[in-house]
């Protein structure tokens, strides 16, 4: 039952004022989630691309398939026939539209059922395929034809489940485990209900509501109605699917920060990488020092580089900008506190001597 545009706008009226800031202040919080966990905006990784464009070419398939040319034909819509007309008047206008004036099996197949008025309101209710083809229903018994129509009604279901399970599959979403991985239970799950929901409709719709329209606008084409609407929602699906994927891929939103023994292993894996620095600086000094000719020319490069800073602070306009700077601008006596602390730092046992560097830098 269709809810009236009043009632919509009043419950809109009621609760858009509660609801509209708490949605605003949900969205900022989860775009500022990841900058506040120390995560930087990063390019796609290739393999979330690919899951993204996996997604997209199936919603745009799916959104192809509401378009009127890859719609099953409306025989009354086709012929301007209202429902009650005679099946032979009715196949003699469709006929005539044919090429060669022949009527196709389909055609066929579905003359032969339309002797009932049952008929017609089942191919009003789930289309021509599951009239003309179903070899065990009858119009005494209407589930027949429901029973017979599932599996067209699941199929694009089913098919759009192992998308959204492939785009969020391991082999996918391995550049990205903690982010695109998260959406798979969601993904599926919101799948599966769209399919039940789907299938309610389409078993609660009262079929014989149509047996008073006795003009074509009147007449209720729920098929058609919602085979489009079935797949706008599949198309919706992947689509938001593909922006949650390309959100948390490029680490923009509802990204889950690392474990801690995750942050622990990296701060380790850096100070690896540090101290093999270190040790490499050491030892290029320790080859520096020990070689003649390059002793020599280190001697020379900071002799060159002594004499020239002197040349530099002996200008005029060097000189006075450093004496406009000390005297106004830079606060000599915090740096030398700076100073005095770090050294002190430095200086210090290991223990002391890591948090006062730490309280220095912070």
């Amino acid at each position: 039952m269709a809810i009236p545009w009043g009632t919509l706008k009043s419950l809109l009226i009621f609760f858009g004022p509660i609801l509209l800031p708490k949605a605003l202040s949900y969205y900022r919080s989860v775009r500022a989630a990841p900058r506040i966990q120390g995560l930087k905006v990063r390019p796609l990784p290739r393999r979330i691309r690919l899951a993204i464009s996996l997604l997209l070419l199936t919603a745009g398939f799916f959104l192809l398939l509401t378009l009127p040319p890859f719609s099953p034909e409306h025989i009354f819509r086709l012929t301007q026939s209202r429902l009650q007309i005679p099946a032979d008047v009715l196949f003699t206008r469709l006929a005539s539209l044919r090429p060669h004036n022949t009527l196709t099996p389909t055609d066929l197949a579905l003359r032969a059922k339309f002797a009932s008025l049952e008929s017609r309101l089942v191919y009003l209710h789930l289309g021509p395929s599951t009239v003309a083809t179903c070899p065990f229903c009858t119009s005494d018994d209407p589930r027949s034809y429901l029973y017979y129509f599932l599996p067209e009604l699941l199929a694009p279901h089913l098919a759009n489940l192992a998308v959204v399970t492939a785009a969020t599959s391991a082999l996918l979403t391995r550049d990205d485990p903690r982010g695109v991985a998260g959406w798979r239970a969601p993904a599926a799950l919101a799948a599966a209900a769209l399919a039940l929901a789907d299938l309610y409709l389409v078993a609660a719709h009262d079929h014989a509501a149509n047996a008073r329209a006795l003009r074509l606008a009147e007449i209720d084409s729920f098929y058609w109605t919602a085979r489009a609407a079935r797949y706008a929602a599949l198309a919706a699906l992947d689509a938001g699917l593909a922006a949650l994927c390309y959100l948390t891929g490029t680490q923009r939103a509802f990204v889950r920060p690392p474990a801690p023994a995750e942050r622990l292993e990296a701060v380790v894996r850096g100070l690896g990488g540090v101290k093999g620095k270190i040790n490499a600086a050491g030892v290029v000094k320790n080859t520096v020092l020990r070689d003649e000719e390059l002793r020599g020319r280190c001697n020379a490069y900071w002799a060159h580089e002594v004499r020239l800073m002197r040349e530099m602070m002996e200008d005029r306009e060097v000189v006075e900008g450093v004496n406009d700077a000390l005297l106004n601008r830079i606060d000599i006596a915090g740096i030398e506190r700076d100073a005095e602390a770090y050294a002190k730092a430095v200086l210090m046992p290991s223990g002391e001597g890591r948090a006062a560097t730490e309280e220095v830098v912070g």
